[in-house]
């Protein structure tokens, strides 16, 4: 993830605002669970139709989009970070 800084390393972006988070991994049983308990740690009031799920073409993947409210630039590092970290998970944008 990377952001361009404003004058003072301040992100442009204005919080709090909607952020799209996409998790990439392969199909397997739990990977949506396990991603889903992390996403919702750190964004306990995160509504189910602000989750888009998609499996690749051959079905070994699956992407989930998350679109949270991000609270803060801090908010939104701590999360990628938990997700980077969470078994399974192959890729986070």
């Amino acid at each position: 993830m990377t952001h361009s800084s404003g004058v003072n390393g301040e992100s442009p972006l204005r919080f709090p605002t909607d952020y799209p988070i996409k998790v990439v991994g392969r199909s397997e049983k739990r990977f949506r669970q396990r991603i889903d308990a992390v996403v919702l740690q750190h964004c306990p009031n995160l509504a189910a139709e602000r989750i888009n799920e998609r499996a690749s073409g051959a079905g070994n993947f699956i992407s989930i989009t998350y679109t949270i409210v991000a609270e803060s630039r801090e908010h939104v590092t701590m999360l990628v970070g938990a997700l980077v970290a969470t078994d399974g998970v192959l890729m986070v944008i």
